[in-house]
């Protein structure tokens, strides 16, 4: 009971980071929408700073030395597929999007299907937190709160950057706030399903981690970079610049807590 309600309650905080970006909006709304783009610029470095410091290397870290060339094999080609899969998706959401509507319609739309996509492999990435969480909390209470600690601060610039990009692409304040918490709340369906499969905690992050992964950077360098383009003075270009380092680098100092 005491490792459950410790990792209900440790999610809850995560689902709660998800609120950052309409608390951001709330202390000075004009301010926000003026740096929109750069907060998407952050979130680009975010996402590729997340896939490539913290989950790929977690995908590898869990190869076995006794099959190293087939688990290598296995986790390269899920995350390839988890490129493809996003792909496949946003072109399935495009043409649902489209396919009816002239082509100067479609490029009115009201959504761009990145915000869609980009939702997905939030979901995906909220419940894997919910996973490590809860699997830290049954191999022992401390590494448990190590580990929500580090996914915590890990959640505040990637939820600032996911609700920036759902208000970017279309959203209201009000529904990229809500949808935001909604897919955040995916980290539920993580932490119960280990609590109560633990046991197979290893096929989960096997299949997922790497898709993940792939999401991340399908969404970060075909749908959030080219939105970067839309503006190309030379000082709006140095700030993007800035801000995707400034959020690989904080993807870097939470190595530092894992």
């Amino acid at each position: 009971m005491g490792i459950w309600l410790a990792t209900l309650i440790s999610i809850l905080l995560i689902c709660l980071i998800s609120l950052a970006g309409i608390i951001a909006l709330l202390w000075h709304e004009n301010l926000v929408r003026k740096i929109l783009l750069l907060l998407v610029s952050f979130a680009v470095g975010a996402m590729f700073g997340d896939a490539f410091i913290h989950i790929i290397p977690e995908i590898f870290s869990n190869v076995t030395v006794a099959n190293m060339e087939n688990n290598n094999l296995l986790a390269s080609a899920l995350l390839l597929g988890g490129i493809l899969l996003f792909f496949i998706i946003e072109k399935f959401l495009r043409w649902q999007h489209c396919h009816h509507l002239p082509n100067d319609d479609c490029h009115r739309h009201n959504v761009h299907p990145v915000a869609i996509i980009s939702l997905v492999g939030d979901g995906v990435h909220n419940f894997l937190d919910g996973v490590l969480i809860a699997a830290s909390y049954l191999v022992s209470f401390p590494i448990g709160m190590a580990t929500t600690l580090a996914v915590l601060l890990h959640e505040i610039p990637q939820e600032i950057g996911d609700f920036a990009t759902l208000v970017h692409a279309g959203f209201s304040v009000k529904k990229a706030a809500l949808f935001n918490f909604m897919f955040a709340c995916m980290a539920f369906v993580g932490g119960i399903s280990v609590l109560l499969i633990g046991p197979e905690i290893g096929v989960i992050k096997t299949i997922l981690l790497p898709l993940t992964a792939g999401g991340f950077i399908y969404i970060a360098g075909s749908d959030l970079i080219p939105m970067l383009h839309e503006r190309n003075t030379l000082w709006t270009s140095v700030l993007q610049i800035i801000f995707i380092i400034f959020g690989i680098s904080i993807m870097l100092a939470m190595s530092l807590f894992e």
